[in-house]
C-alpha cells in the first residue's frame, strides 16, 4: 500500500508577512506555500553588485530607485512575494496598501541565474512578473559563462528576447536610458579565459 505524501503546510499572506518580520532567512510567499530562499554564491553576488553600480552610476539624478535582493515584491494577481535580485522602479515607489516594506510597481528587473532557480526565474516566476501592468524588461544573467538573456515588453503579451555572449555585447535597456556592456558586467569574475580574450 502506497503512503499519501505528507501535506504541505499552507500559509495565508498575513501569517507569512508576520513570520518575515523575525525571520533570519528570506523566504517566498507562493499563493500559501513559504519557500526558502537559498544563498548566493561569489559569483551571484558580484554580477548582483555590478549590476547596481553600473545601474546607478547611469541612473544618478534621475527619478528611480534601484532595489537589491532585499526589497520585496508583491505580485497580487499571483498571490505571490518575492524578492528579486535587481529591480527598478520610478519614484516613489508604489507600496502595497497598508505596508512599507513592500513594493509593487517595477519597471526592470533582473535576476542572476543559478543552478537551483534558473528554470523557475525562465518559467513560472517571469510568468508572475508579466503579470505586473508597469514591468517593461527582464534580465536573465548567467553566473557561470558570459551570457545574459534580455526581455523587453513590445506590447501585451508580445515579448522580444535578445541573447548577449561575448564581451564586447551592449545591452541597452529600454525601460531606463541605460547600456550595459558585458564586459563590465563580469570583470570581476574569470571563466577559464579572459573576457578581454574571448
Amino acid at each position: 500500500m502506497a503512503m499519501a505524501a505528507p501535506k504541505t503546510k499552507t500559509y495565508t499572506a498575513e501569517e507569512y508577512l508576520e513570520l518575515e518580520i523575525t525571520s533570519e532567512v528570506r523566504s517566498e510567499f507562493r499563493d500559501g506555500e513559504i519557500v526558502e530562499m537559498t544563498g548566493g554564491t561569489p559569483a551571484h553576488n558580484e554580477i548582483t553588485r555590478m549590476l547596481i553600480f553600473l545601474l546607478t552610476m547611469a541612473l544618478r539624478k534621475q527619478p528611480y530607485s534601484i532595489f537589491v535582493t532585499d526589497q520585496r515584491l508583491w505580485l497580487p494577481d499571483c498571490n505571490l512575494y518575492t524578492y528579486p535580485d535587481v529591480m527598478v522602479m520610478p519614484r516613489p515607489p508604489k507600496l502595497q496598501t497598508g505596508r512599507k516594506d513592500t513594493v509593487m510597481n517595477p519597471i526592470f528587473i533582473a535576476e542572476v541565474l543559478s543552478e537551483s532557480t534558473q528554470g523557475y526565474d525562465r518559467g513560472d516566476k517571469f510568468s508572475a512578473y508579466r503579470t505586473v501592468a508597469t514591468f517593461e524588461e527582464y534580465l536573465l544573467i548567467d553566473q557561470y559563462q558570459p551570457r545574459v538573456e534580455h526581455y523587453a515588453r513590445q506590447e501585451a503579451n508580445k515579448w522580444l528576447l535578445t541573447v548577449h555572449d561575448r564581451p564586447e555585447a551592449r545591452v541597452s535597456l529600454v525601460s531606463v536610458p541605460v547600456e550595459l556592456e558585458l564586459a563590465e558586467l563580469y570583470e570581476n569574475l574569470e571563466f577559464g579565459e579572459s573576457l578581454d580574450n574571448a
